[in-house]
């Protein structure tokens, strides 16, 4: 299953970066499956090592002083024999080596070798690996599957997949028969989700009652890694925290509430929990923001927060086979709301967005909040036949303080514009990305 972030490999092992590379992403997600994939079709030699399956090599890694050595030891305990400036050494699950840190600096220093690493709980275990010097590590974070990784393993051919990106761009309307077509196969995804494991059930067979058990084995893997991080002072607030997300998103303001995890609990209690659950990539967040201007970041407000998963098949899991068939079937009558907005920001995630969410008694409140190509972008959610009706977009857009030149609503329907406000279908959160067309060139500074 071909997925995106594939470019971003292939282009560091072709352009021969002096520097180590990391793939950072919530466990399943795919990471050593596509890194694999890469090595392979790369066609250099190379090395795979996990560190949790083979302890003979995290010892050998961890008695290692220098790249000699290095190479020796990983030699004796795999038979693999190393070829300066061509071997790659792919070392998966580095989160089980603290000392990976301090040693990384060294092996790109020495320069014999290429460095790949990747791991889950990254975030949690090795913190400090992010701060390594700038020039020796280069990281990227791999999400589940999007719903364009989606859209290519269900078969949709690339014409389709361009014209749906040409619409986008020009902002005109896809066309009945295909925008059917792909919202169907889109309410498919909200319930399979982006769990390689579970698509590929579900392109294979089909068989939806395997992939549910697919994501209950997931949640159930999620669930053992809280419990190894939870304190006595703190037991199963993270647990707490991960299952009150379903419940929170059937709210209309869906802001979480810390009360519903214990009555009079305040975010300062239990801010580490959340920290955990953000760092290990299991759950995605939307911080409030005071203002809608740039940056967002100054007006920053973490004690409010809106929480979702990081997949929304694991999401939709959770609310039962009534929802999941509904959503199949075009059955009216399922609360959409919370699961459209979390398949919103995954795809504004995987593409490098910082989310917020803003609130005000006098603005009313917006779903989401963006910095898009310099400007501020508010974006609402809709599921119903109302998608029209936003009177807080219409709010901030009449205020000029807030200077606001383009607003998007998504919704079920196909593409409209109206003044400021683009109509997209749900389905085109992925279509957005926030790299400028022409990058900045400066010219040298003269006297």
């Amino acid at each position: 299953m071909w997925r995106s972030i594939e470019n971003q490999i292939n282009r560091w092992l072709s352009d021969g970066e002096g520097n180590a590379l990391l793939i950072d992403g919530a466990r399943q997600v795919g990471k050593t499956y596509t890194i694999r994939q890469c090595l392979q079709n790369f066609g250099r030699d190379y090395l795979e090592i996990n560190l949790i399956e083979n302890t003979d090599a995290l010892s050998a890694i961890a008695i290692s002083k220098t790249v000699g050595d290095l190479t020796v030891n990983l030699s004796a305990v795999t038979g693999h024999y190393f070829k300066k400036n061509e071997t790659i050494i792919f070392i998966d699950e580095v989160q089980e080596l603290s000392e990976i840190v301090t040693m990384i600096k060294f092996w790109v220093d020495e320069g014999s070798y290429r460095y790949i690493l990747s791991g889950s709980l990254l975030g949690v275990e090795l913190k400090a690996l992010r701060s390594a010097p700038v020039g020796y590590l280069r990281e990227i974070k791999m999400f589940p599957m999007n719903f364009k990784e989606f859209m290519t393993a269900s078969g949709i051919t690339e014409d389709v997949q361009t014209h749906l990106g040409d619409c986008f761009i020009n902002k005109i309307p896809v066309g009945e028969i295909v925008h059917e077509k792909i919202m169907q196969l889109f309410h498919r995804y909200l319930v399979v989700g982006g769990m390689p494991q579970a698509v590929f059930e579900y392109v294979e067979t089909g068989n939806m009652g395997r992939v549910g058990e697919i994501q209950s084995d997931i949640i159930s893997l999620y669930k053992r890694d809280f419990t190894k991080y939870e304190t006595e002072n703190n037991k199963l607030v993270i647990t707490n925290v991960y299952d009150t997300v379903p419940a929170q998103l059937l709210k209309l303001n869906r802001r979480f509430n810390y009360a519903d995890i214990r009555k009079g609990l305040r975010f300062e209690r239990i801010e580490s929990s959340f920290l955990w659950l953000y760092r290990a990539g299991v759950v995605l967040h939307a911080f409030n923001t005071t203002e809608p201007k740039i940056p967002l970041k100054i007006n920053e407000k973490s004690s409010l927060v809106k929480l979702y998963y990081s997949d929304v098949g694991l999401l939709t899991h959770s609310y039962g086979e009534t929802v999941r068939r509904n959503l199949l079937f075009g059955i009216a009558g399922a609360n959409l709301g919370g699961i459209y907005e979390n398949a919103v920001i995954q795809e504004l995630c995987s593409q490098s967005f910082n989310i917020y969410y803003y609130n005000s008694k006098k603005m009313g409140e917006l779903d989401f909040v963006t910095e898009y190509k310099g400007k501020v972008l508010p974006i609402e959610v809709k599921s119903g036949k109302d998608y029209y009706v936003h009177s807080a977009i219409n709010n901030v857009i009449a205020n000029r303080e807030f200077e606001i030149d383009n607003a998007v609503v998504f919704t079920g329907y196909d593409i409209n514009v109206s003044g400021k406000i683009t109509y997209y279908p749900v389905y085109m959160a992925g279509f957005f990305s926030d790299i400028y067309e022409d990058p900045i060139i400066l010219e040298p500074v003269r006297f």
